[in-house]
This record gives structure tokens, sequence and C-alpha cells, in this order.
């Protein structure tokens, strides 16, 4: 008998790959989830680190092999929408597997010290860390230590 068709599920996020190690973004609309990424690419490669978009606003995710692997939708691969300006085409990867999921929240929903944490998305538990949503200059240490990537080793 054959196994029956799984189909990935849709979500709303932004995913990045660092390295080897694949972050996705959510939060909702509005909560910095493309600026996060773009920053972190650029702190990344101003570190001579590989960074590179996989998708912004829709991704497809589904379990594979024990993994939580995420796509963008054929529709808008390389394109990240720049806040004011639109869609723009980014360098991109089609897919990573997902290794830390960031979580864009209100001030008062976040903890100031975070024990480890995870959720299951499509059925795959991931690492999860909350952050406060629009702050960039916190999110980035935050989630460099989190993989642990420089200057965090």
């Amino acid at each position: 008998m054959a196994s029956p068709v799984v189909r990935p599920e849709n979500i709303h996020a932004t995913a990045l790959l660092i390295g080897e190690r694949g972050i996705l973004v959510t939060g909702a609309s509005g909560s910095g989830k493309t600026t996060l990424a773009l920053a972190l690419i650029d702190h990344c490669h101003r570190r001579g680190l590989f960074a590179r978009l996989v998708g912004d606003d829709q991704l497809f995710v589904e379990a594979h092999a024990g993994r939580l692997v995420c796509r963008a939708p054929a529709t808008i691969e390389g394109l990240i929408e720049v806040p004011g300006l639109g869609p723009r085409r980014l360098p991109f990867e089609p897919a990573c597997v997902v290794d830390l999921h960031v979580r864009l929240l209100p001030a008062d929903e976040t903890a100031r010290f975070q024990e480890d944490a995870s959720d299951s998305i499509a059925g795959y538990a991931v690492q999860r860390i909350d952050l406060v949503q629009r702050n960039v200059t916190a999110a980035l240490p935050a989630v460099m230590a989190r993989l642990p990537m420089a200057p965090f080793l």
C-alpha cells in the first residue's frame, strides 16, 4: 500500500540560511521578520560568513527524514519585501533544514532570560527563541549566540 501524500504546510514566515544553519522567523505582520533577515544576512556577510535568503513572507514547511525543511513558493523565490519599497531580488537558496525558530513578539510577551524551548512545526520539534519584535539591535546577538556562531563560539 502506498503512503499517503502529505502536502507541505504554507506558513507566514521568513527563512534564511546562515552557514549550514536554517533560521525560521515568525511573527505578526509588521513585526520585523524581513528586517531581521536582511540584518542577519548583512551581519554575516560583513564577517565573511555565508548567509542567504530562503524565502520571505510565505514558506512551505514539511517534515522530511526527521528534519523540518522549508522552501519558498516558486512564484516568490528570490524575492524579499523591502519595507516601503516592495519586492526586490536577492540571492537565495531553494531550501533549508530549520535549526532555529525565532519568534518575534511584543515586549510584554517575552522573558528577559529564557529557558530552552521548542515548537512543533509541521509535526517536527524545532529549538525556539522569543525576541522582541522590531528590535534588530537586540536580536542580532541573540540569534548568533543561539546558533552558536561568531563571536559566540
